[in-house]
């Protein structure tokens, strides 16, 4: 029984460190930018164009963020064949997910057709709503305790957006201010951890392995 404790405990310890090079959040920081420049891009493009833009910008990004694990990361830690157990958990993280996604996107296409309606504390209450719900599940699911602290952080950034523009009349809501704050910590903290991990791990002299 404490054999099968102890490789189920290394084997979560393994499945951590996927996320320990700070690629991750670099890429959710670079997601949120969305935010801080589609504010300034409505007026001439429209809501639905200043948000379509960014998608060649994420897939250029996921694409580097992928070429930077397989070339840069997988040489240094390996390639790991995760049990039974670990997959299943992957199983109900993605269903979880694939329905917490629909009903944000029910949810976003109601906001967005009573944009009107949806005054003062509203938005940024479903907004933040969603944004917890989907960082903390997300967080289980993975071991990523990082994402909770993302999760509140991106939770309060319309709250102190619609702050900043009710009380100080900053333009946009506030939202290039405040998502800006959280874009660039995400995005500051991931490239920190990547060369610390760089420094941590170098190159193994036998090449790529394998475990599992």
């Amino acid at each position: 029984m404490s054999e099968k404790i102890s490789l189920k405990e290394a084997e979560r310890k393994v499945f951590r460190t996927t996320f320990q090079d700070g690629l991750w959040d670099v890429l959710i920081g670079c997601f949120l930018l969305q935010f801080v420049i589609a504010p300034y891009l409505s007026p001439s493009l429209g809501d639905f164009w200043s948000s379509a833009v960014f998608l060649p910008f994420w897939a250029l990004v996921f694409g580097v963020i992928w070429l930077l694990r397989k070339y840069v990361v997988t040489p240094r830690v390996g390639v790991v064949k995760f049990g039974p157990a670990r997959k299943t958990r992957m199983i109900k993280f993605n269903v979880v997910m694939l329905i917490t996604s629909t009903v944000a996107l029910i949810l976003g296409l109601v906001a967005s057709l009573s944009w009107a309606s949806m005054i003062g504390m509203v938005y940024p209450a479903v907004f933040g709503l969603i944004t917890l719900v989907g960082f903390s599940i997300a967080a289980y699911f993975l071991d990523f305790s990082r994402l909770y602290a993302y999760g509140i952080l991106i939770a309060l950034a319309p709250f102190a957006g619609e702050w900043l523009y009710v009380n100080m009349k900053v333009p946009h809501h506030g939202f290039p201010v405040t998502f800006g704050f959280v874009s660039a910590t995400s995005i500051f903290i991931g490239l920190g951890m990547f060369f610390r991990f760089l420094r941590a791990y170098p190159i193994p002299t036998n090449g790529i392995f394998s475990n599992g």
